[in-house]
């Protein structure tokens, strides 16, 4: 008991000494390994335009000429073609691409019930 609450103790420490970037990435790592089941929503204004499903998650395009990022998250997920929020036959897993500047979408965790 004594030695899982160290343990513990000595992990938190570990991870407020970290940088917040650090700690991002230590948080992207536990959550690609445990997996998600995301979802993504486009709008254009209030009216929604795209859904992917099934994302297991967005990545931040890296820069390949310096160590910053570039303005784009990228991903595979099942394409939703008419928005009814389940995986129909002919909606395929599919690579996309969205900018973080002029793109209003949302990215959640879906309920149980998406298929």
């Amino acid at each position: 008991m004594v030695k899982n609450l160290l343990l513990i103790l000595g992990f938190a420490l570990f991870l407020g000494g970290c940088t917040q970037e650090v700690q991002n990435k230590f948080g992207r790592a536990l959550q690609n390994w445990t997996g998600t089941n995301g979802v993504l929503e486009i709008y254009a204004g209030n009216k929604l335009v795209k859904r992917f499903l099934k994302i297991d998650k967005l990545t931040t395009a890296s820069s390949t000429s310096s160590s910053g990022t570039r303005p784009y998250r990228y991903g595979y997920g099942h394409i939703d073609l008419n928005l009814d929020g389940n995986i129909d036959p002919g909606e395929e897993k599919v690579y996309f691409e969205f900018s973080d500047y002029s793109t209003s979408y949302v990215f959640y965790e879906a309920p149980s019930k998406v298929k």
